[in-house]
């Protein structure tokens, strides 16, 4: 007798998970979509697969009502490689060279759309092998509607600063200005990307500049309120304290006015990304011991866990290099770990993480835990 097929729980659309979930839960439709602000008609679209859940802001809602984390919806993560492949950066840079000639094929613009959205998804969730290995053909297809092209070199833009390649990245970023062709909030969002490959390389002042100019030119608060944030941590990297309090304060009372569920840009800005600012800039001030008290405040925070796992997995690396500057190699390792566990390629894939990571295994004895991160990601410690 044949046995009943285990189903995978990746293998199920995210529609009927929610459906499933929802009436574990003793939820009625209606019930449930009174708690997420929506319509029944909203959610049984959802759940039918007829209407797609490709935002991460709502899926993160979802979780919320549900009372469980947005990872159970989208469903197990695979191990991601150790390094993104040259190829595939190379793969990118032959794309964005290549801008001026005629498309290799067309796809209907909601497509590309999906296309798109689940890139964002992507780069939320630290898939950067995966997305890298997607943007050619991306870049590719939404050279038609502006905004769609303009997501695209934001992506693009921001995964190529995860990975070290920050001048390819502002080619990128600049293309994004470019596309946006004057319109106000996607101009400015694009800029969002301009000023953190700026920071990258080290421009902070250009970086500054292009942040403040930008912010006047939008009414939407998530973009200005995204673009004081990297204003006041260009103005921390450069030794401005009082200015960098000024700017980040300013993001702070813009994050304290925001409705929920306005992310139409992507930025994942709100109250939390203003404190796990406030612990950076800290850190870039010269003071790694205040850069990790604000870490502990941010985390402890309601609004932690509505952070994408490439922020609070992003910032969890710097708290790692903040407890290595306090000289404390063991928490260093623990933030490390705990990185690695939200989002396996932000520690896997990038340089600055595999740096911290060297350092510590340097630093003496490591725990067993870091010992085996750094087989996998193919560190060896030197006698």
């Amino acid at each position: 007798m044949n046995r009943p097929h285990r189903r995978d729980h990746n293998s199920v659309p995210i529609g009927r998970r929610v459906a499933e979930l929802r009436t574990n839960r003793g939820m009625s439709q209606q019930a449930f979509a009174d708690r997420l602000g929506k319509s029944k008609s909203w959610v049984d679209k959802v759940e039918r697969g007829v209407r797609r859940l490709d935002r991460y802001s709502v899926i993160r809602d979802i979780a919320d009502v549900l009372r469980l984390d947005p990872e159970v919806l989208l469903g197990p993560r695979r191990p991601a490689p150790a390094t993104p492949s040259v190829e595939g950066v190379d793969a990118v840079r032959a794309a964005l060279a290549s801008y001026h000639d005629r498309p290799l094929r067309t796809v209907p613009a909601q497509q590309a759309s999906q296309q798109v959205g689940h890139a964002w998804m992507s780069y939320q969730h630290a898939r950067y092998p995966q997305l890298l290995g997607a943007l050619p053909g991306l870049l590719d297809v939404t050279r038609g509607p502006r905004s769609l092209l303009v997501s695209t070199y934001r992506i693009t833009a921001a995964v190529l600063v995860k990975l070290d390649h920050a001048e390819l990245a502002w080619l990128a970023a600049d293309r994004a200005v470019t596309a946006a062709d004057g319109g106000p909030t996607l101009t400015a969002a694009a800029t969002i990307d301009v000023t953190q490959a700026l920071r990258a390389l080290g421009h902070h002042q250009l970086a500054l500049t292009a942040a403040l100019t930008a912010a006047d030119t939008t009414d939407d608060h998530t973009v200005r309120g995204t673009l004081f944030l990297q204003a006041g941590l260009a103005a921390a990297s450069r030794g401005d304290r009082r200015n960098a309090q000024d700017l980040l304060d300013h993001a702070a009372g813009l994050a304290h006015r925001l409705a929920r569920d306005t992310d139409a840009q992507h930025t994942a800005f709100g109250r939390t990304a203003v404190q796990v600012a406030r612990s950076l800039a800290a850190h870039h001030l010269g003071n790694p011991s205040e850069a990790i008290e604000r870490h502990e405040h941010a985390i402890r925070s309601d609004g932690w866990r509505r952070l994408p796992p490439e922020h609070r997995a992003a910032h969890l690396i710097d708290t790692a290099h903040a407890h290595l500057d306090t000289g404390d190699p063991t928490q260093a390792g623990q933030a490390l770990l705990d990185a690695d566990s939200l989002a396996p390629a932000e520690v896997r894939s990038r340089p600055v993480a595999r740096t911290l990571l060297a350092q510590i295994i340097h630093r003496g004895p490591a725990a067993a835990d870091i010992a085996r991160l750094a087989t996998i990601v193919g560190l060896t410690r030197q006698p």
